[in-house]
């Protein structure tokens, strides 16, 4: 059991940047994404919000644990290159609004600080994706910002900040989950102080297939949908399924909204990335679900920036994850 002051400090700031790189990407969403753009299928505003969202949290994590790796998706040298300089000064410009006296060689240089090439030999490191979901935020949809912490292959903390993702009762939108390894999920509204308790959240205990919910990708081509829909057919489950974009899909199994999260691999050698699960999955872990690849495996992290021993996942309330399993190893006999 993980003492209740053991990883505080890492959560603090773990959840402190999040807050702030969700300040950015909603300020980029409602100045650079309008109905032109979307009309051009002008991908610019996403990318100024994922270069901005991975400076920001990044600045945090170097000021308090400067020796620590992060593993995230950008490297700044589109940024750093000729045609990049309006770009760069959009990105610089949206970072100077969380971050004051951010200089444009220290947002640059923390965008880097992203990009090791290789965990091996760390017993310790982070693991981002500054906007998960594009597609979604681009609809102003689901997205989300997901950060962990991964010491000796296991995950031990995780933050995921969804924007988007209505919190309480009246609709308000803004929701964060956090999550320490032994210590449960809890969640609390986006903005609220970063040392806020939070709300303590649980799976579903659901295991009736007239009650069971599938969660699954807006996109087709993230995950094999029609797979899915067989599992489901399998399973005698007849809701239609749940679709929505990010990680913001491990929110909805951790607060009992959805009881099954399946990504099945659309193609054979398809590796999912560390940084589309790591704080999912803990989200799920501790709020009382499951977590594993669709062969039933622990996902395992020490292998990269990939998850190259599994194969896709299978997120579920733990209740009905071994049937899940059966299902899915039957449709590819």
């Amino acid at each position: 059991m993980v003492s209740a002051n053991e990883y505080s400090s890492e959560l603090e700031v773990a959840v402190t940047a999040v807050q702030q790189a969700a300040m950015v990407t909603e300020s980029v969403l409602a100045e650079r994404v309008t109905t032109e753009t979307l009309q051009k299928k002008d991908r610019s505003p996403v990318t100024v919000a994922d270069f901005a969202s991975q400076a920001v949290v990044c600045a945090a994590l170097e000021q308090k644990f400067p020796s620590d790796l992060v593993v995230a998706e950008e490297s700044a040298d589109a940024l750093r290159s000729d045609d990049g300089v309006e770009l760069c000064k959009a990105v610089v410009d949206h970072v100077k609004a969380v971050v004051t006296l951010a200089q444009e060689n220290q947002v640059l240089d923390w965008i880097d600080r992203g990009t090791a090439e290789s965990t091996q030999g760390s017993d310790r490191f982070w693991t981002l994706d500054p906007i998960d979901g594009t597609k979604g935020f681009l609809r102003r949809e689901q997205y989300a910002i997901a950060l962990a912490l991964i010491e000796q292959g296991e995950i031990v903390l995780g933050v995921l900040g969804c924007p988007r993702l209505e919190i309480g009762p009246d609709g308000d939108r803004g929701a964060l989950l956090k999550a320490v390894r032994g210590r449960g999920t809890s969640m609390m509204a986006l903005h609220q102080n970063p040392s806020c308790e939070g709300q303590s959240i649980r799976v579903s205990g659901q295991t009736d297939p007239a009650s069971l919910r599938f969660c699954e990708s807006v996109e087709s081509a993230h995950s094999n949908q029609s797979h899915s829909a067989r599992v489901a057919k399998a399973l005698g489950i007849t809701a239609d399924p749940v679709r929505m974009d990010s990680q913001a899909k491990y929110a909805a199994v951790a607060r009992g909204e959805a009881s099954i999260y399946l990504r099945m691999p659309t193609r054979s050698d398809y590796r999912e990335c560390i940084w589309d699960h790591a704080a999912g999955s803990i989200v799920v872990e501790e709020a009382g679900g499951s977590v594993t690849d669709i062969d039933g495996c622990r996902l395992d992290f020490t292998q990269g920036h990939r998850l190259e021993g599994n194969r896709g996942i299978v997120a579920t309330n733990g209740q009905v994850h071994d049937a899940v399993i059966e299902a899915v190893r039957e449709l590819q006999n």
